[in-house]
């Protein structure tokens, strides 16, 4: 990027404060849950950090844990807090609330079509008391949640947007910033409550930043997702 262009439209694309699901490698996916105690730190210092950013635009995932993490962006600037499900972590369906090891036992096939990063593969349906939840493909999820980006950057032409998602949202991004094809392993780290920054010229999502965490120190930072 040359210049800084009058529709240019900064991002900065947040993933949600830690869990005790993050913190146990229990997949939330769908599921609502929401910070824990460490996530409710990272989020105020987090909101702290952005104190001095301009953002015109809040927008949070629809999932609790997202919406509590911008939350505090929004009660320290006291600012209105959009939701877009677009932005919602991936649906996995029968291995939500499951252990990646348990997920390995009940599922081993599937599991390993998912390990093997095979972006077509299905995961299994969960059936539940509330409905069934039908799980995306990898290729869906990417297609949904970079779809989401780049629609909210469209209705905002020349803003600074400040999004709240999950680590698969991030990885998304980072993905179709970077030109990396969907089949390769993740090789790059996504942090609770970094703040990664990204330029919207064209339709086209571009890289500035990323794993911005130093407001988080000196806790540990997962990096799970």
């Amino acid at each position: 990027m040359t210049g800084a262009d009058a529709a240019d439209v900064t991002i900065l694309l947040i993933r949600h404060g830690e869990t005790a699901w993050n913190a146990e490698r229990r997949l939330q996916g769908h599921i609502d849950i929401p910070l824990n105690a460490e996530g409710e730190r990272q989020a105020a210092l987090l909101a702290a950090a952005l104190a001095g950013e301009t953002i015109d635009v809040l927008v949070s995932s629809d999932l609790m844990r997202a919406r509590q993490t911008a939350g505090a962006i929004a009660a320290a600037r006291a600012m209105p807090l959009l939701e877009d499900p677009g932005l919602r972590e991936r649906n996995y369906g029968g291995f939500e609330g499951l252990l990646y090891a348990q997920i390995g036992e009940r599922y081993p096939h599937e599991f390993a079509a998912w390990q093997a990063r095979e972006i077509d593969a299905a995961v299994p349906d969960a059936v539940t008391a509330a409905g069934t939840r039908h799980g995306e493909t990898f290729r869906a999820f990417y297609e949904r949640a970079t779809g989401a980006i780049l629609a909210l950057a469209a209705l905002h032409p020349g803003k600074t947007l400040v999004l709240v998602a999950h680590g698969g949202v991030l990885e998304c991004a980072y993905r179709m910033a970077q030109g990396l094809p969907l089949a390769t392993p993740r090789d790059f780290k996504v942090f609770n409550a970094s703040i990664n920054r990204f330029t919207v010229r064209g339709g086209s999502l571009r890289l500035q930043s990323w794993g911005e965490v130093a407001h988080l120190r000196p806790a540990l930072i997962d990096e799970l997702s």
